[in-house]
């Protein structure tokens, strides 16, 4: 039988933010490809539904739970994962920070905030996964960015910096470590209704902006976030790297 294509079969990855969401929706399509999946949350209670979920479907998940903000906290959750399973193969840094206020209403502390978070927590999860697949030689580091990154609006500013920034990360990952067989790639969402965005999606004058903004005229499901992810994942992703992979719907490809 020919090799499926875009196959995890006997991978570990790592997902953050994976309680709810797109972490959840990566989470599921990286497991359904075969692949070990951690999924990482603050909260256990918040992660077990999630779990629940992917183990009723046969798939092999566990939880990792760290805050990713918290120095000490990830090197703990990192020197455990190390010591349980010896690597580890895909790293997706999901979880981020959103603070939708003018710039005349943000503090710098609100501002070190968000580059706490969307900017500097995944370089430093990025650092410590590479730890773990240098020896190996290979692995994927995969950032998820967003559209507010290369586009911008009024009223979003630390989120549209931050997210800026880790675009630019996800380059220097990129060039960095390509060398030792690892490639660094981010996934770049447009508007999607997950549970966060549910007020929003609700909102009718918001509903009429995505009808006339966004190509397809609608709000993306979360599960079409996972193949992306996959992809970019995969052994056919193998030169791939320093790539944004945008999923907006066409909202970046017209005005």
């Amino acid at each position: 039988m020919a090799h499926p294509l875009f196959s995890l079969d006997g991978k570990l990855a790592l997902v953050t933010g994976a309680a709810r969401g797109l972490g959840l929706a990566m989470a599921t399509s990286l497991a359904r490809a075969g692949a070990l999946v951690l999924l990482n949350g603050r909260d256990e209670a918040r992660l077990k539904p999630g779990l629940e979920a992917l183990r009723a479907e046969g798939l092999a998940a566990a939880p990792l739970v760290f805050d990713v903000a918290d120095e000490a906290a990830l090197e703990r959750a990192f020197a455990a994962l190390e010591r349980e399973h010896g690597r580890l193969d895909i790293l997706v840094s999901n979880v981020g920070l959103r603070n939708r206020r003018p710039i005349d209403q943000l503090s710098r502390a609100d501002m070190r905030e968000m580059l706490e978070v969307n900017l500097t927590a995944p370089f430093a999860l990025a650092k410590r996964a590479a730890a773990l697949m240098l020896p190996r030689r290979r692995g994927r580091l995969i950032m998820v960015t967003s559209i507010a990154g290369p586009l911008s609006r009024s009223g979003d500013a630390a989120y549209t910096a931050s997210k800026g920034g880790l675009a630019a990360l996800t380059r220097s990952l990129a060039a960095e470590y390509g060398p030792h067989g690892i490639t660094a790639n981010a996934i770049a969402p447009g508007f999607f209704a997950t549970e966060t965005n549910a007020a929003r999606v609700a909102d009718p004058k918001i509903r009429s902006f995505i009808e006339q903004r966004v190509p397809l005229r609608r709000w993306g499901e979360p599960h079409e976030i996972g193949g992306a992810a996959v992809f970019l994942a995969s052994d056919e992703a193998s030169y791939v790297n320093g790539h944004v992979l945008t999923v907006d719907g066409g909202v970046s490809a017209s005005f």
